[in-house]
C-alpha cells in the first residue's frame, strides 16, 4: 500500500488486546518503523526486578530515579522472526518481559511520572520525521496527540485472557488462566485510574473491538481506514 505522506499512527487500548501484534503487522505492511511503548515500560520493570528495586511490590522510587540513566532500550530487527526484539543494555529481553512476573509489576512502574516522562521523550525521538506505528496506553492522548490516525482497541476480558494464556502456553510457560484473568483486570483498573497519563480513548480515536475478529480481519479493517482517508 502506498501512502503519499508519512503517517503517525497511534494504537491505544486495554491490556492483552493484541495491540502490539497488530501494530507490528501494520508497520510491516506499510514499511513503517514500529515502536512498542509497552515493551519499553516492561524493560524498565525487568531492570527493577533484576536490580532489586522492587521489594514486596514496593518500588524504590528514589533509587530508580538515580538509575534511569543506566537504562538503555533498543529495538533490533530479528531476521528469523522478521520482527523487532527489545534489548535492555545490550541484551535481548524479548521473552523475559512477556512473563507473568513482569506483567504483574509493569503497571505500578509505568504509572510513575518520572518514568513516563523519560520514555515519552525517548519515544518521540525514535519516531521523529518517520512513518511510524506505535502502540500503548497514552499514544494518541499524550505521546502523539496530533497523530494522523488514532485507533482504540478493546475486547472482552475473557477473550483477552484466553488469548494471552494460549500465547504463553505456546512458549512453554507454566501459567494459570485465572491468574492471567486477574492480572488483566487489575492492569485495566490501574491503567485507567492512574494520575499520570491514564488510559483513555482520545476523542478523535476510532474504536476497534476485536472480540470476534481474527488478526487478518483486524489488519484489513485498519488498512481500509487508511485507504479511505489517506491513500491517493
Amino acid at each position: 500500500m502506498k501512502v503519499n505522506k508519512k503517517l503517525t499512527i497511534a494504537i491505544d487500548g486495554f491490556s492483552s488486546c493484541g495491540k502490539s501484534t497488530m501494530a507490528k503487522a501494520l508497520a510491516k505492511k506499510l514499511n513503517y518503523i514500529y515502536v512498542d511503548s509497552g515493551a519499553m515500560y516492561r524493560a524498565v520493570t525487568l531492570y527493577c526486578i533484576n536490580n532489586n528495586l522492587i521489594s514486596e511490590g514496593i518500588i524504590n522510587e528514589d533509587l530508580l530515579k538515580q538509575k534511569l540513566d543506566e537504562i538503555h532500550i533498543d529495538f533490533i530487527h530479528n531476521a528469523e522472526t522478521e520482527q523487532a526484539d527489545t534489548f535492555l543494555n545490550g541484551k535481548n529481553i524479548e521473552e523475559k518481559i512477556r512473563q507473568i512476573e513482569v506483567s504483574n509489576l509493569v503497571s505500578p512502574v509505568s504509572k510513575l511520572a518520572f518514568v513516563r516522562e523519560t520514555l515519552v521523550d525517548l519515544q518521540r525521538k525514535i519516531s521523529k520525521g518517520k512513518g511510524v506505528v506505535m502502540d500503548g496506553r497514552d499514544i494518541g492522548t499524550v505521546v502523539f496527540p496530533n497523530a494522523d490516525l488514532k485507533i482504540f482497541m478493546t475486547a472482552d476480558v475473557e477473550i483477552r485472557a484466553q488469548r494471552r494464556y494460549d500465547e504463553l502456553i505456546s512458549k512453554n510457560q507454566k501459567v494459570n488462566i485465572q491468574e492471567i484473568r486477574d492480572n488483566i483486570s487489575q492492569r485495566d483498573f490501574i491503567d485507567s485510574n492512574r494520575e499520570v497519563s491514564p488510559l483513555r480513548q482520545a476523542e478523535d480515536a476510532i474504536v476497534l473491538d476485536n472480540t470476534n475478529l481474527t488478526r487478518q480481519e483486524q489488519l484489513n479493517w485498519i488498512l481500509n481506514l487508511i485507504e479511505l482517508h489517506f491513500q491517493s
